[in-house]
Protein backbone atom coordinates (compact mmCIF):
# COMPACT_ATOMS: atom_id res chain seq x y z
CA UNK A 1 0.00 0.00 0.00
CA UNK A 2 2.77 2.09 -0.74
CA UNK A 3 2.08 5.45 -2.29
CA UNK A 4 -0.69 5.89 0.08
CA UNK A 5 -1.25 8.21 2.97
CA UNK A 6 -4.57 7.85 5.45
CA UNK A 7 -5.47 10.48 7.59
CA UNK A 8 -4.60 9.58 11.16
CA UNK A 9 -7.78 8.76 13.05
CA UNK A 10 -8.08 8.29 17.23
CA UNK A 11 -10.54 7.18 19.53
CA UNK A 12 -11.31 10.14 22.14
CA UNK A 13 -9.71 9.83 24.91
CA UNK A 14 -12.39 12.10 26.33
CA UNK A 15 -15.03 10.24 25.54
CA UNK A 16 -13.81 6.99 26.53
CA UNK A 17 -12.71 7.74 29.87
CA UNK A 18 -15.97 9.64 30.39
CA UNK A 19 -18.57 7.08 29.52
CA UNK A 20 -15.73 4.74 31.65
CA UNK A 21 -15.57 6.94 34.63
CA UNK A 22 -19.68 7.95 34.60
CA UNK A 23 -20.42 3.91 34.31
CA UNK A 24 -17.95 2.78 36.69
CA UNK A 25 -19.81 4.26 39.46
CA UNK A 26 -23.22 2.94 37.79
CA UNK A 27 -22.04 -0.28 38.14
CA UNK A 28 -20.86 0.17 41.73
CA UNK A 29 -24.48 1.63 42.80
CA UNK A 30 -25.87 -1.45 41.00
CA UNK A 31 -23.82 -4.22 43.00
CA UNK A 32 -24.98 -1.49 45.77
CA UNK A 33 -28.80 -2.32 44.83
CA UNK A 34 -28.18 -6.02 44.70
CA UNK A 35 -26.03 -6.21 47.27
CA UNK A 36 -29.11 -4.79 49.87
CA UNK A 37 -31.71 -6.43 48.03
CA UNK A 38 -29.88 -9.68 49.00
CA UNK A 39 -29.21 -9.08 52.10
CA UNK A 40 -32.81 -7.69 52.90
CA UNK A 41 -33.80 -11.55 51.39
CA UNK A 42 -31.91 -13.22 53.49
CA UNK A 43 -32.86 -11.54 56.49
CA UNK A 44 -36.07 -12.82 55.45
CA UNK A 45 -34.80 -16.66 54.83
CA UNK A 46 -35.58 -16.04 51.21
CA UNK A 47 -32.35 -17.26 50.10
CA UNK A 48 -32.29 -20.63 52.12
CA UNK A 49 -36.19 -21.40 50.65
CA UNK A 50 -36.87 -19.99 47.49
CA UNK A 51 -40.20 -20.77 47.57
CA UNK A 52 -40.64 -17.99 50.10
CA UNK A 53 -40.87 -15.61 47.34
CA UNK A 54 -44.61 -16.40 46.47
CA UNK A 55 -45.58 -16.46 49.42
CA UNK A 56 -46.24 -12.81 50.00
CA UNK A 57 -49.50 -11.72 48.58
CA UNK A 58 -48.41 -7.87 48.29
CA UNK A 59 -45.68 -6.30 46.28
CA UNK A 60 -42.11 -6.72 48.26
CA UNK A 61 -40.18 -3.78 48.15
CA UNK A 62 -37.06 -6.03 48.12
CA UNK A 63 -38.14 -5.99 44.41
CA UNK A 64 -37.33 -2.98 43.41
CA UNK A 65 -33.37 -3.04 44.98
CA UNK A 66 -32.94 -5.98 42.80
CA UNK A 67 -34.44 -5.08 39.84
CA UNK A 68 -32.93 -1.48 39.65
CA UNK A 69 -30.05 -3.05 40.56
CA UNK A 70 -29.42 -5.35 37.76
CA UNK A 71 -30.42 -2.56 35.41
CA UNK A 72 -27.42 -0.69 36.70
CA UNK A 73 -25.05 -3.59 37.23
CA UNK A 74 -25.53 -4.19 33.07
CA UNK A 75 -25.76 -1.42 31.81
CA UNK A 76 -22.51 0.12 34.01
CA UNK A 77 -20.48 -3.51 33.15
CA UNK A 78 -21.39 -2.77 29.39
CA UNK A 79 -20.28 0.65 29.04
CA UNK A 80 -17.41 0.14 31.60
CA UNK A 81 -15.52 -2.67 30.33
CA UNK A 82 -16.90 -1.65 26.47
CA UNK A 83 -15.28 2.01 26.79
CA UNK A 84 -11.61 0.67 28.66
CA UNK A 85 -11.31 -1.92 26.44
CA UNK A 86 -12.91 -0.22 23.20
CA UNK A 87 -15.26 -3.16 22.57
CA UNK A 88 -17.78 -2.05 20.27
CA UNK A 89 -19.68 -5.20 20.79
CA UNK A 90 -20.79 -4.21 24.32
CA UNK A 91 -20.51 -0.35 23.54
CA UNK A 92 -23.33 -0.72 20.97
CA UNK A 93 -25.31 -3.19 23.56
CA UNK A 94 -24.54 -0.86 26.06
CA UNK A 95 -26.52 1.98 23.72
CA UNK A 96 -29.53 -0.46 22.81
CA UNK A 97 -30.36 -1.35 25.92
CA UNK A 98 -30.22 2.28 26.95
CA UNK A 99 -32.75 2.98 23.78
CA UNK A 100 -34.80 0.38 25.16
CA UNK A 101 -35.01 1.77 28.53
CA UNK A 102 -35.78 4.92 27.11
CA UNK A 103 -38.49 3.93 24.47
CA UNK A 104 -40.30 2.16 27.46
CA UNK A 105 -40.05 4.84 29.55
CA UNK A 106 -41.74 6.77 27.11
CA UNK A 107 -44.49 4.39 25.81
CA UNK A 108 -45.08 4.38 30.08
CA UNK A 109 -45.41 7.92 29.79
CA UNK A 110 -47.79 8.45 26.85
CA UNK A 111 -50.27 5.26 28.17
CA UNK A 112 -50.25 6.83 31.17
CA UNK A 113 -51.25 9.96 30.36
CA UNK A 114 -54.34 8.53 27.64
CA UNK A 115 -55.29 6.31 29.91
CA UNK A 116 -55.74 7.99 33.36
CA UNK A 117 -58.56 6.46 34.47
CA UNK A 118 -57.11 2.95 34.58
CA UNK A 119 -54.17 4.16 35.72
CA UNK A 120 -56.04 5.07 38.75
CA UNK A 121 -57.73 2.11 39.29
CA UNK A 122 -54.35 0.26 38.85
CA UNK A 123 -52.98 2.11 41.51
CA UNK A 124 -56.16 2.03 43.73
CA UNK A 125 -55.50 -2.17 43.12
CA UNK A 126 -52.20 -2.21 43.62
CA UNK A 127 -52.71 -0.40 46.62
CA UNK A 128 -56.07 -2.28 48.43
CA UNK A 129 -54.07 -5.48 47.69
CA UNK A 130 -50.69 -4.51 49.66
CA UNK A 131 -53.22 -3.24 52.14
CA UNK A 132 -54.61 -7.13 52.47
CA UNK A 133 -50.80 -7.86 52.97
CA UNK A 134 -49.41 -5.31 55.55
CA UNK A 135 -48.60 -7.49 58.35
CA UNK A 136 -46.83 -10.50 56.05
CA UNK A 137 -43.63 -8.51 55.45
CA UNK A 138 -41.93 -6.17 57.43
CA UNK A 139 -40.36 -4.28 54.32
CA UNK A 140 -44.22 -3.55 52.69
CA UNK A 141 -45.02 -2.54 56.14
CA UNK A 142 -42.82 0.27 56.36
CA UNK A 143 -43.24 1.12 52.47
CA UNK A 144 -47.06 1.81 53.62
CA UNK A 145 -46.51 3.33 56.50
CA UNK A 146 -44.00 6.26 54.98
CA UNK A 147 -46.42 6.44 52.32
CA UNK A 148 -49.17 7.07 54.34
CA UNK A 149 -47.24 9.46 56.79
CA UNK A 150 -45.36 11.34 53.86
CA UNK A 151 -48.41 12.18 51.84
CA UNK A 152 -51.06 12.39 54.84
CA UNK A 153 -53.36 9.42 53.73
CA UNK A 154 -54.94 6.84 55.38
CA UNK A 155 -56.00 3.59 52.72
CA UNK A 156 -56.51 3.77 48.91
CA UNK A 157 -59.43 6.28 49.02
CA UNK A 158 -60.33 6.17 53.21
CA UNK A 159 -59.56 4.53 56.31
CA UNK A 160 -62.72 1.83 55.40
CA UNK A 161 -60.19 0.56 53.24
CA UNK A 162 -58.39 -1.14 56.17
CA UNK A 163 -61.23 -3.36 56.45
CA UNK A 164 -59.99 -5.44 54.09
CA UNK A 165 -57.05 -6.16 56.38
CA UNK A 166 -58.05 -9.23 58.48
CA UNK A 167 -56.35 -7.56 61.50
CA UNK A 168 -58.14 -4.03 61.15
CA UNK A 169 -61.47 -5.66 59.79
CA UNK A 170 -64.63 -4.57 62.05
CA UNK A 171 -66.13 -8.13 61.61
CA UNK A 172 -67.62 -9.63 64.73
CA UNK A 173 -65.29 -12.66 63.89
CA UNK A 174 -61.91 -10.28 64.26
CA UNK A 175 -60.44 -11.61 67.33
CA UNK A 176 -57.58 -8.99 67.10
CA UNK A 177 -57.19 -5.76 69.34
CA UNK A 178 -56.67 -3.81 66.02
CA UNK A 179 -60.17 -4.36 65.13
CA UNK A 180 -61.74 -1.52 63.85
CA UNK A 181 -58.48 0.32 63.48
CA UNK A 182 -55.91 1.98 61.29
CA UNK A 183 -52.33 1.36 61.85
CA UNK A 184 -50.50 4.64 63.62
CA UNK A 185 -49.32 5.54 59.98
CA UNK A 186 -53.02 7.40 59.29
CA UNK A 187 -52.73 9.00 62.55
CA UNK A 188 -52.56 12.88 62.45
CA UNK A 189 -49.33 14.25 64.10
CA UNK A 190 -49.34 15.88 67.58
CA UNK A 191 -46.57 17.83 67.88
CA UNK A 192 -46.58 18.01 71.82
CA UNK A 193 -45.46 13.87 71.30
CA UNK A 194 -41.96 12.76 71.00
CA UNK A 195 -42.83 9.19 70.69
CA UNK A 196 -44.87 7.83 68.02
CA UNK A 197 -48.08 6.41 69.49
CA UNK A 198 -48.09 3.23 67.93
CA UNK A 199 -51.57 2.46 68.99
CA UNK A 200 -53.34 5.81 68.20
CA UNK A 201 -55.64 3.92 65.25
CA UNK A 202 -56.92 1.85 67.88
CA UNK A 203 -61.31 1.52 67.56
CA UNK A 204 -60.97 4.94 65.52
CA UNK A 205 -63.32 3.59 63.18
CA UNK A 206 -65.87 2.75 65.60
CA UNK A 207 -66.10 6.61 66.13
CA UNK A 208 -68.36 8.97 63.82
CA UNK A 209 -66.59 10.52 61.21
CA UNK A 210 -66.39 13.62 63.08
CA UNK A 211 -64.55 12.08 65.86
CA UNK A 212 -62.12 10.02 62.97
CA UNK A 213 -61.13 13.83 61.34
CA UNK A 214 -60.17 14.77 64.89
CA UNK A 215 -57.30 11.43 64.95
CA UNK A 216 -56.27 10.32 61.58
CA UNK A 217 -56.09 11.49 58.23
CA UNK A 218 -59.26 11.10 56.12
CA UNK A 219 -58.34 11.36 52.55
CA UNK A 220 -57.06 8.17 50.75
CA UNK A 221 -53.84 8.29 49.08
CA UNK A 222 -55.16 7.74 45.67
CA UNK A 223 -56.38 11.43 45.60
CA UNK A 224 -53.30 12.55 47.70
CA UNK A 225 -51.14 11.26 45.07
CA UNK A 226 -52.49 12.92 41.83
CA UNK A 227 -52.88 16.48 44.36
CA UNK A 228 -48.96 15.95 44.91
CA UNK A 229 -48.17 15.35 41.13
CA UNK A 230 -50.55 18.41 40.31
CA UNK A 231 -48.41 20.25 42.61
CA UNK A 232 -45.36 19.60 41.82
CA UNK A 233 -46.14 18.62 37.94
CA UNK A 234 -42.98 21.32 36.84
CA UNK A 235 -40.28 19.17 39.29
CA UNK A 236 -41.46 15.78 38.01
CA UNK A 237 -41.28 17.12 34.72
CA UNK A 238 -38.18 18.05 34.81
CA UNK A 239 -36.38 15.19 36.10
CA UNK A 240 -37.78 13.04 33.60
CA UNK A 241 -36.54 15.28 30.78
CA UNK A 242 -33.36 15.42 32.69
CA UNK A 243 -33.00 11.36 32.84
CA UNK A 244 -34.22 11.30 29.29
CA UNK A 245 -31.57 13.87 27.61
CA UNK A 246 -29.04 11.61 29.99
CA UNK A 247 -30.10 8.48 28.53
CA UNK A 248 -29.96 10.39 24.61
CA UNK A 249 -26.79 11.80 25.39
CA UNK A 250 -25.23 8.13 26.86
CA UNK A 251 -26.34 6.69 23.80
CA UNK A 252 -25.02 9.24 21.59
CA UNK A 253 -21.47 9.36 23.22
CA UNK A 254 -21.51 5.43 23.25
CA UNK A 255 -22.09 5.57 19.43
CA UNK A 256 -19.37 8.39 18.63
CA UNK A 257 -16.93 6.19 20.58
CA UNK A 258 -17.89 2.70 18.52
CA UNK A 259 -17.30 5.13 15.14
CA UNK A 260 -13.82 5.75 16.76
CA UNK A 261 -13.26 2.11 17.34
CA UNK A 262 -14.18 0.75 14.43
CA UNK A 263 -12.75 3.74 12.11
CA UNK A 264 -9.47 2.74 13.59
CA UNK A 265 -9.77 -0.73 13.03
CA UNK A 266 -10.91 -0.08 9.25
CA UNK A 267 -7.59 1.75 8.64
CA UNK A 268 -5.53 -0.78 10.83
CA UNK A 269 -7.08 -3.61 8.42
CA UNK A 270 -5.66 -1.42 5.31
CA UNK A 271 -2.35 -0.78 6.16
CA UNK A 272 -2.19 -4.67 7.49
CA UNK A 273 -3.07 -5.27 3.55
Amino acid sequence: MSGKHFKAHEVSCCIKYFIFGFNIIFWFLGVAFLGIGLWAWSEKGVLTNISHITDLGGFDPVWLFLVVGGVMFILGFAGCIGALRENSFLLKFFSVFLGIIFFLELTAGILAFVFKDWIKDQLNFFINNNIRAYRDDIDLQNLIDFTQIYWECCGAFGADDWNMNIYFNCTDSNPSREKCGVPFSCCTKDPAEDVINTQCGYDIRAKTDSEQRTFIYIKGCVPQFEKWLQDNLTVVAGIFIGIALLQIFGICLAQNLVSDIEAVREILFILDC
